[in-house]
């Protein structure tokens, strides 16, 4: 019996938008693109059950429905174009970060000390792509991780998410308006066009 879908979406329909169906297998990225204003914002947060939405998402066949918010968002980590941030310090938010991963995206151990409020836009990206790691989510959504970083950086950050993909076999959704960043990451090709999901 052949497994289900890493993350499956049956008749998903935030508001703005048709509704989607979507099957990401274990391990596969899907790159995601359309105008700004399109939707596609929308449709992350949709599935991170962060908006009201008709229709249905699965995580390993398991419904979404059938699960408390808190523990789908843990499984299926939804990263905003801009994090949130509730002390005036990093070291609150890192319980649990590998520090391993901090080193990968850049960062010594003395960030855990630093102030959020000194932190440039880019460097609040890459820390927000630890602690939404450090859950281990089976799927990820991604929106825009990288639209703040340098080309050194982005590459950090391309080659972490990349290796977490094969080595979890997550499901990765990943929002990129650069072209040349959607041939290196590979895979299907979608684009939101006129509020309908459509391959490209």
């Amino acid at each position: 019996m052949s497994q289900p879908p890493r993350l499956a979406l049956r008749g998903l329909h935030p508001s703005l938008l048709q509704p989607v169906d979507l099957e990401l297998a274990a391990g596969e990225c899907i790159t995601l693109s359309g105008p700004s204003g399109s939707g596609k914002t929308l449709l992350l947060r949709a599935i991170a059950d962060l908006d009201p939405n008709d229709g249905e998402a699965l995580l390993d066949g398991q419904p979404r429905s059938g699960m408390s918010a808190p523990a789908w968002r843990r499984q299926v980590g939804y990263l905003p174009a801009e994090s949130r941030w509730w002390a005036e310090t990093v070291a609150p938010h890192a319980e649990h970060w590998d520090r391993d991963t901090l080193s990968e995206l850049g960062f010594g151990e003395e960030v855990l000390g630093w102030s959020i409020n000194r932190l440039s836009s880019g460097e609040r990206q890459r820390l927000a792509l630890a602690r939404l790691l450090a859950n281990q989510p089976s799927a990820l959504l991604l929106d825009e991780p990288t639209a703040n970083l340098d080309p050194g950086h982005t590459e950090r950050v391309e080659q972490l998410i990349d290796r977490y993909r094969a080595g979890q076999q997550t499901a990765i959704l990943w929002v990129s308006h650069d072209p040349q960043q959607r041939q290196r990451l590979g895979g299907r090709q979608a684009v939101i066009e006129s509020g309908a999901l459509q391959w490209s």
